[in-house]
């Protein structure tokens, strides 16, 4: 396994490592631009990104006392920058290892930081969060699952809806509150809750796409120890914003690179059909490609930018909202022109020009959701609008 001593020096050989690496090691069945594409079992999943790991390819950021690799955010970037460009799967543990991982290193104990962190890089155990809930959506200061002090323990109550990757989750980043809903955002308290505990209970929901990626998750009575809780009695706020300035505006920062690479797979397969490149020739089709560029380009900037501030130091916070809303509305267009263009592929259009309406199709779906997920586009512009602009309440 790389360590900190052996592992490439400087941003360019750290990303000429990384294409090097993903270009010899990755399974062609996994390229969702492939013929050869299926979708990957979760164990074949477990294994892949488990070698990413080894290979010095995740937790690149991470303290080495924690199982990281001890590297700046500029190795960080430039190694997602190569993920992106190719059509590999999302990862199956993209909430430990962005979301849950964060924040134990910024509010846990040591314990927990040596008992969950190796094991989330180690791809040993899968985290699903705990936030949004069927009366308060996006809106945390409407949170009402409660957790009330029980001797050495405490007892949870509640519901949460959405929550990704809840089936197969090892444990749940729950935010909660200790008093009332009028308390709005103070009394937070948030825990790393195993998932197999008595009380959990979890039922999938089939989306658009017919996947059962996310669930309900009901908690009856359910008893946790002190030592699950992550941070003070009353600063999960600051540890939800936390996370949420984390999920909004570093997260996947591979994504305007899978962007452009989608895009090329677009044009790839419409050049091998006739039916289909003759849509290329056509001036509307044009103008969109070129406005789709011009998004990608401005989302790279976005994402450059956000790096070079977190390397100076600065603080995102309600900046991450003009990533997520750029990104969300752009990707969710483009997956709306693709589809609008593989629609039109028939039995009788090429082989590559069928695998892109499989893909795009599923693509298309998918993207409902991404304008929902990680906060609503009206929650983004309402973050904007008081946090950024400072526009006045009416």
């Amino acid at each position: 396994m790389p360590t900190e001593t052996n592992l490439p020096a400087g941003r360019e050989n750290y990303r000429s490592y990384a294409r090097t690496w993903l270009a010899a090691h990755l399974p062609k069945h996994m390229l969702a631009d492939s013929l050869d594409y299926r979708s990957p079992t979760l164990e074949e999943s477990r294994q892949w990104e488990a070698a990413m790991y080894k290979a010095g390819l995740a937790g690149m950021t991470w303290p080495n006392a924690y199982g990281g690799h001890g590297l700046s955010l500029r190795e960080h970037l430039a190694v997602n920058k190569e993920i992106g460009a190719l059509s590999m799967p999302e990862s199956v543990s993209s909430i430990g290892k962005e979301l849950a991982g964060p924040i134990i290193m910024t509010v846990g104990t040591e314990a927990q930081k040596q008992a969950f962190l190796p094991a989330i890089l180690n791809m040993e155990n899968y985290w699903c969060q705990g936030f949004s809930e069927p009366d308060a959506g996006s809106d945390l200061a409407r949170l009402r699952t409660r957790a009330i002090p029980q001797g050495d323990s405490w007892c949870i109550n509640g519901q949460k809806i959405w929550t990704s990757g809840a089936a197969k989750a090892h444990y749940c980043l729950l935010l909660t509150r200790t008093g009332t809903v009028a308390d709005k955002h103070r009394g937070m308290l948030m825990f790393a809750v195993p998932m197999n505990t008595p009380g959990i209970r979890v039922v999938p929901i089939k989306s658009i796409d017919g996947k059962e990626s996310f669930a309900e998750v009901f908690f009856d009575n359910v008893l946790v120890p002190d030592d699950a809780r992550l941070g003070a009695p009353d600063e999960g706020w600051s540890a939800a914003v936390r996370v949420l300035s984390i999920e909004r505006a570093t997260n996947r920062m591979y994504r305007p690179w899978r962007f452009e690479s989608e895009l090329g797979f677009l044009v790839r397969a419409c050049q091998s059909d006739a039916q289909l490149a003759r849509l290329m020739e056509d001036g509307h089709y044009q103008r969109r490609i070129g406005q789709v560029i011009g998004e990608i380009d401005g989302l790279k900037g976005l994402v450059e930018r956000t790096v070079s501030q977190l390397i100076k130091g600065d603080e995102i916070g309600a900046q991450g909202s003009l990533t997520k809303l750029y990104w969300s509305e752009c990707h969710q267009a483009f997956a709306g022109l693709a589809q609008s263009i593989v629609s039109q592929v028939t039995p009788a259009s090429s082989p590559l020009a069928q695998r892109a309406q499989q893909s795009f199709t599923q693509a298309y779906l998918f993207s409902r959701a991404e304008t929902i997920y990680a906060g609503t586009s009206e929650v983004q512009l309402d973050l904007i609008a008081q946090r950024i602009l400072r526009l006045p309440r009416e």
